[in-house]
């Protein structure tokens, strides 16, 4: 079996007087999705910060192709709850905000668009696009910079449910695509399910893995499956076990 593309060892991680993380160990496959599930306060969030280097004060170790993550960079990227795309430039300029506006980066910022369903929307302004459209645009402009690793933290919660399913999808199809690793906190156990080969439960006060449910079933998956719906339960199990809910 080849090497993890990212392995995290968090041996304790404070956040004023309270200890938020501790004894908590993870791998991730390049090209595989893990489901990160747990009540709210849990430290899922907070873990990704961690992973994405973006808060560095912990006990322990990140390590990406086997090299310590000590600063942010470009093969590690995070797409937020909402777009956070910058108001005043256009759809392209967005998404190729860490270019030099190459013909290049040109060409690779109008394949992504197509990538993402939104061809020749380029010269728009995010203030016209819907809210889907907006989260397309902010997974585009974190392809970009062609990263191995793509952090998500509740990416779809804002959207309704029908974009969420077509969001879903282009992540599984963006995944294939371009064989990156992705790490999705979720609060929505049909989506862990439906997204994850592996469904990560953590417990509170520390946070930590408490629980691994593993979904053996290929992508695209069918989410009325027998084996998704056992999966979708012993999730649900392990989460009350842990007091999530």
């Amino acid at each position: 079996m080849s090497a993890p593309l990212l392995e995290v060892q968090v041996h304790r991680k404070r956040l004023g007087g309270r200890e938020v993380l501790r004894d908590l160990a993870l791998s991730l496959r390049e090209g595989e999705i893990a489901a990160l599930v747990g009540a709210s306060g849990c430290g899922k969030s907070t873990l990704l910060r961690l992973v994405a280097a973006l808060d560095q004060d912990f006990e322990g170790t990140v390590r990406l192709d086997g090299r310590a993550v000590a600063a942010p960079s470009t093969a590690i990227r995070i797409v937020f709850q909402e777009p956070r795309l910058f108001p005043w430039l256009s759809v392209a300029q967005n998404i190729g905000f860490d270019g030099r506006g190459s013909a290049q980066d040109r060409a690779r910022i109008e394949t992504l668009l197509a990538e993402v369903g939104l061809p020749g929307l380029g010269e728009r302004l995010p203030r016209d696009l819907s809210g889907g459209q907006a989260q397309r645009v902010a997974l585009a402009r974190a392809l970009f910079v062609q990263p191995r690793l793509l952090l998500l933290d509740e990416p779809f919660s804002a959207v309704d449910a029908f974009t969420r399913v077509k969001l879903q999808a282009l992540l599984l199809r963006l995944v294939r695509a371009h064989r990156i690793g992705v790490l999705l906190v979720t609060h929505d156990i049909d989506e862990a399910v439906a997204l994850g080969e592996r469904v990560l439960v953590l417990r509170s006060d520390p946070g930590h893995v408490a629980a691994q449910v593993e979904v053996p079933v290929e992508h695209p998956r069918d989410r009325d499956d027998q084996a998704c719906a056992a999966a979708a339960a012993a999730v649900r199990r392990a989460l009350h076990e842990v007091h999530a809910f």
